[in-house]
């Protein structure tokens, strides 16, 4: 049933969306500031639309064939998470917050744009979440259950990622402490270094 196939969507892209990573903890961090949050939100769950309909409809075996492809976002990726995750540590490590209100660490438009798309499409569990597991369970439907078994993943980033940036922009005040915002970016740090341990680990 149609139903039963975006239900299934539904429920497994939840499950490879709301797990920490790269881009919640990139989203958390501008609801907090209240950064162009829903824009850094809508990036995420565009590129994500993209990326789960690609592997839906056959593009997750042109990825998985071509090695040299995999190697160089799995590279690129490592090398701006550890980046980013030195970037939290640098932060932490200073202890220079300010609190709610404050216009200290604001970025601009274009940064904000700039830093959501690295931190979508240079992650390599990106493409391994939305385009070759979501692909492959895709593949196994035909037809309009194909369809709505996309429409379903689809709903899920896209409810998820508002859903993150709203709330954190609503819980701004409590977040915005300057000993919650050091404990958020010691763990965002640990998740950005965890997660390029993780593809490093993969490749070798």
């Amino acid at each position: 049933m149609a139903i039963s196939a975006m239900f299934q969507g539904l429920v497994l892209g939840a499950s490879m969306i709301i797990p920490i990573g790269a881009q919640n903890s990139h989203i958390l961090g501008q609801g907090i500031k209240r950064n162009h949050h829903i824009l850094a939100a809508t990036i995420c769950m565009v590129c994500d639309v993209l990326l789960i309909g690609l592997g839906v409809f056959g593009g997750g075996q042109l990825i998985a064939s071509s090695e040299w492809l995999l190697l160089v976002i799995t590279w690129g990726g490592i090398s701006f998470l550890l980046i980013y995750g030195s970037l939290s540590f640098k932060t932490a490590w200073l202890n220079k917050y300010h609190g709610f209100g404050s216009q200290k660490g604001i970025k601009t438009k274009t940064a904000v744009v700039g830093t959501t798309f690295a931190v979508t499409l240079l992650n390599p569990h990106v493409y391994l979440d939305t385009v070759m597991i979501l692909g492959s369970v895709g593949g196994q439907f035909a037809g309009n259950e194909k369809i709505d078994f996309a429409v379903g993943t689809m709903l899920a980033s896209i409810l998820w990622f508002y859903s993150l940036a709203a709330g954190a922009s609503k819980m701004a005040p409590w977040l915005a402490q300057p000993k919650v915002q050091k404990v958020i970016d010691i763990l965002v740090g640990s998740i950005m270094w965890l997660v390029a341990y993780s593809l490093f680990n993969h490749q070798f």
